[in-house]
């Protein structure tokens, strides 16, 4: 059973989607937050599996949620989904840098939901090919994050260039066919990158691929 908590500040939005995801057999509905304190919170208490944060709420935000959530060591198997009314934006950036699997916007197709919420809760990213070249095309140019974690050069050049084509949206058999290898060992170079780069899942990568310059000017275009 996949145990969810939903946090958003609307009780119509939660009661929403708290009805779809009930339906399923496979889905339960453990917890639900009208703001990001409580939402930690209830985190902390319940144990979801994957927690779907609002990114705009009152008394604390989706971003500094996810922030705590994801520095908790003993909540590092809840995979944070971000909620969005506006798609791809400085949120949701924010957001995934903070921690988050990935994100949802709020008009999503009820069976997307709930695919989302099994793709979440197997540890796989939210973030469709289209989706990251976007982030990259928009965020990448700018400024790098200054970060204390550890860089590029802790990566074999087989991982660096995973991790490149991990940011450009590839799954692992894509990964696969692109570098003549098997899906095994794409698998083994992917997790062998987050381990060295601390990263909690793929979005993560996403994140550092970027900021680290792991995609080229001409790979943006």
């Amino acid at each position: 059973m996949i145990r969810v908590l939903l946090a958003d500040d609307q009780a119509l939005i939660r009661g929403g989607f708290r009805a779809l995801l009930d339906a399923e057999d496979d889905i339960e509905v453990v917890g639900e937050a009208p703001d990001g304190r409580r939402a930690v919170e209830l985190v902390r208490e319940l144990r979801p599996d994957v927690a779907i944060i609002d990114v705009q709420m009152p008394v604390m935000d989706g971003i500094e949620a996810t922030r705590l959530i994801s520095a908790d060591a003993e909540l590092a198997d809840v995979r944070v989904v971000i909620l969005t009314n506006y798609g791809v934006d400085e949120y949701v950036y924010n957001a995934l840098r903070a921690g988050a699997g990935g994100f949802l916007v709020k008009d999503i197709e009820p069976e997307d939901m709930v695919r989302a919420v099994r793709t979440a809760a197997r540890g796989d990213a939210l973030l469709s090919p289209a989706i990251t070249r976007r982030l990259i095309r928009e965020f990448v140019s700018r400024p790098p994050h200054v970060d204390h974690g550890p860089g590029a050069d802790v990566l074999t050049r087989r991982e660096r260039e995973v991790v490149g084509l991990v940011a450009h949206g590839l799954s692992n058999e894509e990964i696969a066919l692109r570098l003549v290898i098997s899906p095994a060992t794409a698998k083994t170079h992917v997790s062998r990158a987050m381990v060295k780069l601390d990263a909690r899942d793929r979005a993560q990568l996403v994140v550092f691929a970027y900021e680290a310059g792991l995609v080229s000017a001409r790979e943006r275009d």
